[in-house]
């Protein structure tokens, strides 16, 4: 799956690598979950709603994101976000629990 922000024309190809955000969801294959996603560009922040089963990838456009993911089957979820170079990684397991995640 595939969620972006469009650029604009001024944008380099220099600024638009830096503005990339990549989700990816992995753990125990075939665990669903529901994610809401919250992506501040050029000061205005965009609301994504998603269902979906592990794994699954994800990119952005954006200065940020915040994310919260509910486990909606039982099994081990892990979130990874990368953002220029930088990498944070998030898990949880069982069914009902929820990530939150906020990355700029």
């Amino acid at each position: 799956m595939l969620a972006a922000l469009p650029l604009s024309a001024e944008t380099t190809k220099e600024d638009a690598m830096g503005q990339q955000i990549q989700v990816e969801v992995s753990g125990t294959p075939g665990v669903a979950f529901s994610a809401e996603w919250r992506v501040t560009h050029n000061g205005d922040t965009q609301t994504y709603q998603e269902e979906g089963q592990v794994p699954a990838d994800y990119t952005f456009e954006g200065e940020g994101i915040q994310a919260s993911i509910k486990v909606l089957s039982e099994g081990q979820l892990d979130v990874t976000v990368q953002k220029s170079g930088n990498r944070s990684r998030s898990s949880t397991q069982g069914k009902g629990s929820t990530l939150n995640i906020a990355v700029r």
